[in-house]
């Protein structure tokens, strides 16, 4: 079985909860962004990234906007049910941007990063300066990916919604800045408009909710995804 939930903020409480114990041996965990486990190097970090990989189920996470970019580029790049993956250990897994993995039967594409909301407060020494947003080279592997499935996949999995999407949860969340649409955004408006899939999961907005029948936020909740409500 496939699950989802969404950032994690490298907050280990989340995998014992309740809904973290109905994974079982060979099932897989998607986290949506901000994992957040691979930050400082230390050697506690290290033993806890150990500990994750030796989990009875697969944990495999796209990056969001708060990652050291630097530490996750230091380990290596495997190829992982049909993608390219950094394996950072054992079952532990970042799936790269724009990239396509077969998992269980199903087709999942991956694009990691984001904009991050707190750009006017960050230094030239910040370790998450530039490398937060997909390039284009990222893009561009995504859209070279879904041709080669004919422009379906199965299942979405990104770190920022949509712009349509983002700026009806800021609305709901009566949040009423303007949202600037960025490159990233409008690739993802043409996806919408040239790519069919049955669900994109996305967790930078930290809410869970149900969008439509096609498109789900999650923060905490932990939801296969084939679930259906």
């Amino acid at each position: 079985m496939v699950y989802v939930t969404g950032d994690m903020h490298g907050d280990a409480e989340r995998l014992k909860s309740s809904e973290m114990r109905r994974l079982k041996k060979g099932d897989t965990l998607l986290v949506c962004g901000d994992f957040g486990f691979v930050w400082d190097g230390s050697k506690t970090e290290q033993a806890t990234l150990k500990k994750l990989g030796k989990q009875k189920f697969n944990i495999a996470f796209v990056d969001g906007v708060h990652e050291n970019f630097d530490l996750l580029e230091q380990y290596p790049v495997v190829n992982w049910n049909g993608g390219r993956a950094r394996q950072i250990s054992g079952n532990l897994y970042h799936l790269m941007r724009g990239e396509l993995f077969t998992i269980e039967g199903s087709t999942y594409l991956t694009i990691g990063g984001g904009v991050c909301p707190d750009d006017d407060y960050r230094t030239q020494d910040d370790i998450r300066m530039a490398r937060e947003t997909p390039s284009y080279e990222e893009m561009e592997n995504a859209a070279a990916n879904l041709q080669t499935t004919n422009g379906h996949v199965d299942y979405v999995i990104t770190h920022e919604p949509p712009i349509r999407i983002k700026a009806f949860l800021q609305l709901k969340k009566q949040q009423h800045e303007s949202v600037e649409s960025t490159g990233l955004h409008n690739f993802f408006d043409e996806m919408l408009a040239k790519c069919t899939f049955k669900r994109w999961f996305f967790g930078s907005m930290h809410v869970d909710k149900r969008i439509s029948s096609s498109h789900m936020a999650l923060f905490r909740k932990v939801v296969a995804v084939d679930q259906q409500e």
